[in-house]
Formats: C-alpha cells, sequence, structure tokens
C-alpha cells in the first residue's frame, strides 16, 4: 500500500508539472509542442498497432502512404489536445486565434434545457463543457476517473475556474447519476463512438461494432432533443464546434426498435464526421469486434 501511495504521489507530480509547464508555454506553443512531440513518437509506440489496423478496416480503398499520413495526425491531434487542457477553461469565443466559435446554435431549441449532445472523440473533445457552459446550459457528462485518485484530483482542480459543470464517473453509480441530472431537466453530453462490451451490434465505417443506444433510450424516455455536436480542430487551441438538427425520434410503438433505429442515426452522423476529418478522430483504441484484430495480433 505505501508503495503504491508513493506511485501515486509520483504520477501526480509529473502531472502538475505537465499541466503548469502547459500553462507557462500558453496555448499556442503547448499545442505545438505537444503535436509535434506525439506525431514523431506516437507512430512507434505498440499502439500504433492497433491505429493501422483500424484504418485498413475503415479505409480499405487507401494505400498505407495515407493511411500512414492519418496515423500521423491522429497522433498529432492527440498530442495538442493532452497540452491544450489547462487551457480550455478560460478560452474566449472568439473570431481568430486561441479560442472557439459556434455554429448552428439556431438548432438549440429556445428555452430548452432538457438536452442531450451526442458527440465523438474528434479534435479537442473537452471543448464542449466549456462552449455548453458560456450559452448557459448545465451540461453533466459521463468520464473515465483515473485509477490514481490524486491524479483526478489535479485534474479536477485544472477545470476550476471555467466550466462548472457536472461530470459523472463511468459506472452504475454515475449512469444513475447521469439519469437523475437529466431527468431534473439539466443537458448531458455524451461522447459515444467507442466501443461497449454491451449494447448494440450496428455498423460503424464498415464493421459491426457494438454501440451504446443510451442517448437514444434516454432521448426517447423523455422526448428531449438529441443533438448530434463535433467539435473541428482550426488551428492551435482554436476549435469550431458544430451543433446539427436535433434528429428525429422514432414513434412507431415499438421502444427496442425505435432505439436501434435512432442509435443508427447517431452512428452515420458520427461516421460521416470521421470520414471526413479522419486525421481528428482517435483511432487507437479497439473500436470494432475482436475477431477484427486477430491479424494485428498475430503480426
Amino acid at each position: 500500500m505505501a508503495q503504491r501511495q508513493w506511485q501515486w504521489r509520483l504520477e501526480a507530480l509529473l502531472v502538475r508539472a505537465a499541466l503548469g509547464f502547459s500553462r507557462w508555454l500558453g496555448p499556442r506553443r503547448a499545442s505545438a509542442l505537444g503535436g509535434a512531440v506525439a506525431r514523431t513518437v506516437g507512430p512507434w509506440l505498440p499502439v500504433s498497432r492497433i491505429g493501422r489496423r483500424n484504418l485498413e478496416l475503415a479505409f480499405p480503398e487507401r494505400d498505407a502512404a495515407w493511411r500512414e499520413t492519418v496515423l500521423r495526425g491522429a497522433w498529432d491531434n492527440l498530442g495538442r489536445t493532452m497540452m491544450e487542457l489547462p487551457h480550455l477553461p478560460r478560452l474566449p469565443e472568439s473570431a481568430e486565434g486561441p479560442g472557439w466559435e459556434l455554429v448552428g446554435r439556431e438548432n438549440l431549441p429556445p428555452g430548452e434545457r432538457q438536452l442531450i449532445f451526442v458527440s465523438a472523440h474528434l479534435a479537442n473533445w473537452e471543448t464542449l463543457p466549456v462552449v455548453a457552459e458560456r450559452v448557459g446550459l448545465r451540461m453533466g457528462s459521463l468520464y473515465r476517473a483515473p485509477d490514481n485518485p490524486l491524479v483526478d484530483a489535479a485534474l479536477k482542480q485544472m477545470r476550476k475556474g471555467g466550466a462548472e459543470l457536472p461530470l459523472f464517473p463511468k459506472g452504475a453509480r454515475g449512469a444513475r447519476q447521469a439519469l437523475r441530472h437529466l431527468a431534473g431537466g439539466e443537458a448531458l453530453g455524451l461522447l459515444v463512438d467507442q466501443k461497449l462490451n454491451e449494447g448494440l451490434e450496428l455498423p460503424f465505417l464498415g464493421q459491426p461494432a457494438m454501440t451504446t443506444s443510451a442517448p437514444a433510450e434516454l432521448a426517447l424516455r423523455f422526448r428531449c432533443p438529441l443533438i448530434p455536436t463535433r467539435v473541428e480542430r482550426m488551428g492551435p487551441c482554436r476549435f469550431r464546434v458544430v451543433l446539427e438538427p436535433p434528429l428525429s425520434l422514432p414513434q412507431s410503438g415499438d421502444n427496442a426498435a425505435d432505439a436501434r433505429a435512432l442509435t443508427m442515426a447517431v452512428n452515420a452522423r458520427i461516421e460521416a464526421w470521421v470520414r471526413a476529418r479522419p486525421q481528428e478522430w482517435l483511432w487507437l483504441h479497439r473500436r470494432f469486434a475482436r475477431a477484427a484484430y486477430r491479424r494485428d495480433r498475430a503480426g
């Protein structure tokens, strides 16, 4: 136990040092440094084998050189995303420079606060809570808490002074908290592009993929707008957040069929975003069925 505590302290110290260094650099230089390091080192790491296999599955018509370029771009985006984190809470809405712009504001139903935003790990997805807070929404979201509680505390401290929004840990307890938040008439933001061990097997990027149906089920249960929302990278620590029109909610009378149809519509939107800007998506996780990676493991 003592050894673990020392390890936690060391990890937290390194995280706080990295966050402090990023603040010292400023948003532009921090973003540039993160991108340069990640795109140089990342493609050599073992996890890049998963990224290459995902790109083979999603873009079989493209050659290896194109896929390698996309993989380097994905690493660049991830490195920038990590180094930009300390700057996000105070980023302004602006026309240029570090900041963000919002497109599709008219797609927010007037006076409505009980909303579900569905998004993906594109560009810097951590921008979404910042924008939600600036437009007057108390948007809760689920997050995967680090195993190290000291690191978790450091990341929570980093967010203070910006978007003071509810964060619910992934798992049964967090899911109940998120449900109460939505039932209380508040907004919920969900990233729905990663694999689950349960859910619905639906097509995504040309492959069968286990997909959460929770956003669709919640939208149907509360009859609240389900709004596809994406983030696009426009430069160092600069983003465009796009709110699309709410998806139509099916009303066939068959709840399971309606949830499936609505989840397929969500998958279709995310797939379109990924295909349009593949270098901004997180290709480094096993999104598809285990069988899809057997050749990757054998290699």
